[in-house]
């Protein structure tokens, strides 16, 4: 019984030894994940050919702002999005969409609720929406469609995003 005992003892040392081993050699990656920048250019000039709003996209943001997702669904809502990794990390999105304006909102924020905090930015008002996972600037009725720029990011990260919009 005794020898039994023994032997599972070191059985188990020799297992994590070599388990502990194999963890030395594997190669790990400490910090941030390597995102690919996205070239949007394309899809943008695609999505306003098609939708029926002026699509905005940023000008003049520093090189830091790593565009990492672009889609536009030109189908019933005619939804463009844009990501981007903002210098400090953190994620902000430009969303817009002719769809209905309180769910897209609901959508877009993950649930951020609407405060009677308002931003002016290049000459328009932009309402401020805070939440659990993702903070948001709505820009409402803006020809027939809702812009929201969203994200990680601080209201500073998001504000600095809907002033570099243009929708030519």
């Amino acid at each position: 019984m005794q020898k039994t005992a023994r032997d599972m003892i070191l059985s188990m040392v020799l297992i994590g030894l070599v388990a502990g081993v194999v963890w030395l050699f594997i190669p790990h990656e400490d910090g941030e994940p390597d995102l690919k920048r996205v070239d949007y250019r394309i899809d943008l000039l695609t999505a306003r050919r098609a939708a029926s709003y002026p699509v905005a996209a940023p000008e003049g943001l520093p090189e830091e702002w790593k565009p990492t997702s672009v889609r536009y669904q030109g189908t019933e809502s005619e939804a463009w999005h844009l990501g981007f990794h903002a210098p400090d990390g953190e994620y902000v999105a430009v969303e817009q969409s002719t769809g209905k304006r309180a769910a897209f909102i609901e959508d877009r924020t993950q649930g951020a609720a609407k405060t009677e905090a308002t931003q002016r930015i290049d000459g328009r008002t932009w309402t401020r929406y805070e939440g659990d996972h993702y903070d948001a600037l709505v820009l409402e009725g803006t020809e027939g469609s809702t812009t929201v720029v969203t994200g990680t990011g601080s209201f500073g990260r998001l504000a600095e995003m809907a002033g570099a919009l243009r929708t030519e």
